[in-house]
């Protein structure tokens, strides 16, 4: 589960993680209130307008402003609530913009400018072992960074016995270039974000940029936190800071009904059990000139009810030139998830769109009579190079 910056540094917050101070906004008229409480705190009077969205690129796509005067934080705040925002992470079409953090601006004036630095904690497959990459090039694209100059990322991996250590803590600082005070601040910093990490299950917790204040002060600016879906059982706290508006509604309606759905660019809706076979599937949509338009995995135990929301599901999806139904009988049986492709052809109503089916596995062939003498505008297979061929026609 993605979270907002916002929530992200409320979380940092709870471990003395330092912050920069922001306040949540969702009226142009609480705009210039939340910038004076921030003056009041901070005494610095220079604003930035961030755009909350599950998005990266913000700034670049004209989602984060810097205001220099309360009128600057009112114009900013009504150019970019309501906004369709497009960043290199959105569709063609961005993502509308509800809500602003009115932050506290980390540029002192009359001082140096901070320094950027790159941080994350993620989990390291290969090592089976969280791994804190970073980089004294933050604030831009970190995979640019990567390409080009790839001795500037550095990563340190997090023992899953005895934690991070101080002599790690201390090869970060210094391999980010700090000294003095800032020296010091980065090596008390760091644990805190591990522990962040590690106690509220995240699969990602990353900060771009990271900043040294002219003061010495090691500050977060921006964050990006995925909570481990598997774990929100053990933070209701965290569970309910989920934004549905910011997911596909699809995807949300298939959470409601147990379905594996991920939405895709393509024009063969497949709905598929076991996601193994849901990506064989996927393969041959590839290989039969079609595109897959989703990943539909509707479980072992594919009735007709699950069926039937997964057809409504795809079918919402303007793209969808074709479905193709790939189930392998196995603990469900093939005449039955026949009987239910059928059911729900039928209480669904009129379907324009070419249907696939190929069942394999127990009953198969009862399953392919039942398909076949039903009536309904439904093409059986077989085998997989039968679908194949079926897909291939269909989509023209």
């Amino acid at each position: 589960m993605n979270l907002h910056e916002y929530q992200g540094k409320q979380l940092l917050m709870r471990y003395d993680v330092p912050v920069a101070m922001g306040i949540l906004v969702e009226n142009v008229k609480d705009a210039i209130p939340a910038a004076e409480a921030i003056f009041e705190k901070t005494g610095v009077g220079v604003w930035a307008v961030k755009a909350q969205v599950h998005a990266g690129g913000r700034g670049k796509g004209g989602g984060v402003k810097i205001a220099r005067s309360l009128s600057e934080v009112e114009t900013h705040a009504t150019a970019i609530l309501g906004m369709k925002l497009v960043t290199p992470q959105t569709s063609a079409e961005g993502k509308l913009v509800r809500k602003v953090l009115v932050e506290q601006g980390i540029y002192y004036p009359g001082e140096a400018e901070p320094e950027e630095f790159y941080m994350s904690i993620l989990l390291d497959r290969a090592s089976s072992r969280n791994m804190i990459v970073y980089s004294p090039r933050g604030g831009m694209n970190i995979e640019e960074v990567a390409e080009e100059t790839p001795e500037l990322i550095f990563r340190e991996p997090v023992d899953p016995v005895v934690g991070i250590q101080p002599f790690q803590c201390r090869r970060i600082a210094f391999n980010l270039g700090l000294s003095g005070g800032a020296f010091k601040n980065m090596v008390r910093f760091v644990p805190r974000l591990v522990k962040a990490y590690l106690e509220n299950d995240a699969s990602l917790l990353e900060i771009n940029p990271l900043f040294k204040t002219s003061d010495n002060k090691i500050l977060v600016v921006d964050t990006k936190m995925t909570i481990d879906d598997n774990a929100l059982y053990r933070h209701p706290d965290i569970a309910e800071m989920r934004d549905v508006l910011e997911e596909d509604p699809q995807e949300v309606e298939a959470g409601r009904h147990d379905l594996n759905y991920v939405k895709l660019d393509g024009n063969v809706g497949c709905m598929v059990n076991g996601a193994g076979l849901a990506m064989a599937t996927m393969d041959i949509i590839k290989l039969s000139g079609g595109e897959p338009a989703n990943f539909l995995d509707v479980g072992g135990s594919a009735n007709a009810k699950r069926v039937e929301e997964a057809f409504r599901i795809i079918l919402k999806d303007p793209h969808v030139k074709a479905i193709l139904i790939n189930i392998f009988g196995g603990i469900v049986r093939c005449d039955r998830v026949a009987n239910g492709i059928v059911d729900a052809y039928k209480n669904i109503g009129s379907i324009d769109i070419p249907i696939i089916v190929r069942l394999q596995g127990t009953n198969a062939e009862e399953a392919r009579q039942i398909i076949d003498e039903s009536g309904l505008k439904v093409e059986s297979a077989v085998l997989l190079t039968e679908a194949a061929s079926l897909v291939t026609k269909a989509i023209g």
